[in-house]
């Protein structure tokens, strides 16, 4: 095969977090989009867990964890150190918040979204436990500088873009989406301005265009570098 071969589905958080790994590394895949309802028997033969993204490297490695793809792709290619390869103390930082997202947070953003599923509680004691990451987004903002500046991009770590930005923001916007009315009138200003920076700007829009189904199309689509990729200091 050309190019690795990526099982993604759009809408999904962990699929955008691989497809913004991948453009941020200017690497190459083709991209078979999946309907969740109907996985295709190729996928679930190299990872028969089922969930996307799932990577199907030339060498017949598969790598379905959507982290893993990222830090492949970063590995491949990172040219502005979104990995804080240089700087370790920093890159532990953002690993710990990448881990509190996947271990803490998205529990709680899954009893929010789907809180008719979980009667034990209400949708507005799954939001306040949510968030509380949010919470700590916003000090880790307003401790990364910028705040006065509304033009600066905001980031997570040390006032630079890294791996943790791209990695958590998809599913910030997840939670934000349950309620836009609640989340715009939120106590979470620095954490709105971050996230909006984020789905506004080319790399977002980018990963979020739309293909044709693999089952309905029978083809894969090339999935690569087609934007400057510019927004990282």
């Amino acid at each position: 095969m050309p190019h690795p071969i990526l099982y993604s589905f759009r809408r999904c958080p962990y699929a955008m977090r691989a497809r913004l790994g991948i453009l941020l590394a200017q690497q190459t895949v083709a991209l078979r989009e999946i309907v969740l309802k109907h996985k295709p028997d190729a996928m679930l033969e190299a990872s028969p867990k089922g969930t996307v993204p799932v990577l199907l490297l030339e060498s017949g490695q598969v790598i379905d964890e959507s982290l893993a793809i990222m830090q492949w792709a970063l590995a491949c290619n990172d040219p502005h150190d979104l990995q804080l390869s240089q700087t370790p103390t920093l890159q532990q930082q953002a690993m710990a918040l990448i881990a509190q997202n996947d271990t803490e947070f998205k529990p709680w953003l899954d009893k929010y979204k789907y809180a008719d599923r979980h009667p034990e509680h209400d949708e507005s004691y799954y939001r306040a436990q949510g968030e509380q990451f949010i919470q700590v987004l916003e000090r880790q903002l307003a401790h990364s500088g910028a705040l006065t500046d509304q033009t600066k991009h905001l980031s997570l770590i040390n006032n630079r873009h890294s791996i943790a930005d791209y990695a958590i923001f998809p599913f910030i916007r997840q939670f934000a989406h349950v309620d836009l009315t609640w989340w715009n009138s939120a106590p979470f200003p620095l954490t709105q301005r971050w996230l909006r920076q984020h789905i506004e700007s080319p790399l977002f829009i980018a990963i979020m265009d739309k293909y044709p189904t693999w089952l309905e199309s029978g083809k894969s689509h090339t999935f690569g570098p087609n934007i400057a990729i510019n927004e990282c200091p």
